[in-house]
């Protein structure tokens, strides 16, 4: 990875928080604790931007419509974001299985 690819990466970051912070208060609130949870459970679809970005897209769809964001996720908001990432591996999984030396998995 260059400097070209940090760059354009960290922009495209920044875009992607300032959608964030142009959704409903509630909105963002959800959007941001989904986020931080996703960042200590560490899902793999997270590294390629595709979960985060999807959910925004979500979300801004539910603006649209007019709905608040408990009535389009529900009230369990924990449920929902597990359920975002329910067949997901974490990248602790990959490393405990690396460590591990269990078949089918990366050797030391």
């Amino acid at each position: 990875m260059g400097i070209q690819d940090i760059i354009e990466g960290k922009k495209q970051w920044r875009a992607h928080m300032a959608r964030v912070k142009a959704l409903p208060p509630d909105y963002e609130i959800v959007y941001k604790e989904i986020q931080r949870y996703y960042f200590k459970v560490g899902p793999i679809g997270l590294a390629d931007g595709s979960l985060l970005t999807g959910l925004l897209e979500f979300f801004e769809e539910g603006v649209a419509a007019g709905t608040g964001a408990l009535e389009l996720i529900g009230d369990d908001v924990a449920a929902f974001a597990d359920g975002l990432i329910k067949d997901s591996r974490t990248f602790a999984e990959v490393y405990q299985e690396s460590i591990s030396g269990e078949p089918g998995t990366a050797e030391k």
